[in-house]
């Protein structure tokens, strides 16, 4: 397949240029240019760099902060141009949940360059933090909980020796950070309606890293996003969960072919387009991985078909 002008948009502080030309095909170097993000800016700017270059075909070449940045800026410009991933992260959430290879330059460039462009869903998340609104777009998930304390509770050193291995190490950190919170819970326009929480997660995709499934139902070109809700305290709660995730949403489902997630007493699954959220006391929120700060309201909605990825 001819993918046009290709332009590279590549973090310095994940790969050197040299690396990345050296896996670059060919035929691909001669219609091709260079987009280097800065720390301030890890994408938004090289991308628009790419599109002034006349690229129809942006490849982010970094991790998951570089990836969600180009994402974003393709879908809040509305930009013709196809999204490729080479990704260079610890996480790799998008690659991850879309098959895209890791660990394989040459591999990525040539699904990126070679694969046919498949519509997907972005995410947004209207934060407030106690610094003002933002507002920030995401391509696999975003909430406050234990996956956003995961992030914070990992060992910077260890997590570049050891790489995703170093959330596991987290994990027990991360729950025993996350207390329940009163929220208030406004889904897809409805009344408003009081929940208790210690992780709420929004997303497109539903795998993290070692194959954790969080959304068993999340498609990321169906035009909505998946919530999961959890309220666990104690141990009955955590065994409950658990047994929802390893049990209702894993082997029972797979052996009784259930096309829904199945909710518990101390879990619950939904789809939405719209979602409101009200915190009783401020958390820290993540988007792709991205720790944005502590809020105390969040809106999520979707952006359905928002780009096309390769």
């Amino acid at each position: 397949m001819n993918a046009g002008h290709v332009g590279i948009v590549w973090n310095p502080s994940k790969v050197d240029r040299e690396t990345l030309e050296a896996a670059l095909p060919e035929s691909a170097r001669a219609d091709t240019s260079w987009h280097e993000t800065a720390e301030e800016d890890p994408g938004r700017a090289a991308t628009q760099a790419a599109l002034d270059a006349g690229a129809t075909l942006v490849l982010a070449a970094g991790g998951d902060g570089t990836v969600r940045a180009v994402a974003e800026h393709l879908a809040e410009t509305g930009a013709d141009a196809e999204l490729g991933v080479i990704p260079l992260g610890t996480g790799n959430l998008l690659a991850r949940n879309l098959g895209i290879p890791l660990n394989d330059l040459p591999g990525a460039f040539t699904r990126a360059l070679d694969g046919d462009a498949q519509p997907l869903d972005i995410g947004w998340a209207e934060i407030t933090l106690a610094a003002g609104v933002e507002r920030h777009a995401f391509a696999v998930m975003a909430g406050f909980g234990i996956d956003a304390h995961m992030i914070t509770e990992t060992d910077a050193e260890l997590k570049s020796r050891a790489g995703w291995l170093a959330y596991v190490e987290s994990l027990g950190r991360a729950v025993s950070a996350s207390e329940v919170v009163g929220i208030q819970v406004t889904h897809n326009g409805a009344d408003a309606v009081a929940e208790r929480a210690h992780t709420l997660i929004v997303g497109n995709c539903g795998t993290l890293q070692a194959g954790l499934t969080l959304l068993p139902d999340a498609d990321p070109a169906d035009g909505e996003l998946d919530l999961l809700l959890l309220r666990s305290e104690g141990v009955a709660g955590w065994v409950d969960t658990l047994r929802n995730m390893v049990w209702d949403n894993g082997l029972k489902r797979m052996l009784t072919q259930n096309d829904t997630a199945t909710s518990s007493e101390h879990t619950l699954h939904g789809r939405l387009e719209e979602l409101t959220i009200e915190l009783e006391e401020p958390r820290v929120v993540e988007v792709d991985g991205d720790d944005l700060g502590e809020a105390t309201r969040i809106a999520f909605s979707v952006q359905p078909a928002a780009i096309r990825i390769r």
